[in-house]
């Protein structure tokens, strides 16, 4: 569950646009609400001029955090289950106590969550699979983070003032892995 800076747990709102202007007059829209600017996030294809909108950072365009989570488990469970084999069958003339294995643990946790990262970034974001062919087509994506209690008078004004705006649903809450 992700939550704001003043703790209102917040959703995530899917959008797809037929064009900037669009776009450019709900977040004229959305900011006269109190929607700050940094909750709004639109995405399109390549070489698409989005002009002065919020483009859609790296964190939400790819799969960089939960690649960043995934990594710094595996690495994790890695280093615990080497250190204590490390533990229990010293090499020669060594002796591992606990230090060792939190140290193990530590770096094997970096390493995992780097390696990950490393790939993460190179994968488009799994949530966003079903906007694809849209995307492509030429529409834009817009991304809306409202607090929970303003979900439906944000989606009922976007819908009302914009029958060009396709209202695709909303996440539960906004993923912890954007």
């Amino acid at each position: 569950m992700e939550f704001d800076i003043w703790g209102r747990e917040m959703r995530r709102i899917y959008f797809l646009l037929p064009s900037v202007a669009s776009a450019k007059s709900i977040i004229d829209e959305l900011l006269l609400k109190r929607i700050e600017w940094r909750h709004i996030h639109v995405l399109a294809r390549p070489h698409t001029q989005l002009e002065d909108l919020p483009q859609a950072t790296l964190v939400q365009r790819s799969d960089l955090l939960p690649a960043l989570a995934r990594g710094t488990a595996a690495g994790g469970v890695t280093g615990v289950l080497a250190g204590l084999v490390a533990m229990a069958f010293p090499p020669a003339g060594l002796t591992i106590a606990g230090g060792a294995v939190v140290c193990m643990t530590l770096a094997s946790m970096g390493f995992g969550a780097w390696a990950a990262t490393m790939i993460g970034v190179g994968i488009p974001n799994t949530r966003l699979r079903r906007f694809e062919n849209a995307i492509e087509g030429g529409e834009l994506l817009m991304m809306v983070d409202v607090p929970t209690g303003r979900l439906e008078e944000i989606e009922a004004l976007v819908k009302g003032h914009h029958p060009e705006a396709d209202l695709e649903g909303a996440d539960p809450t906004i993923p912890a892995f954007p």
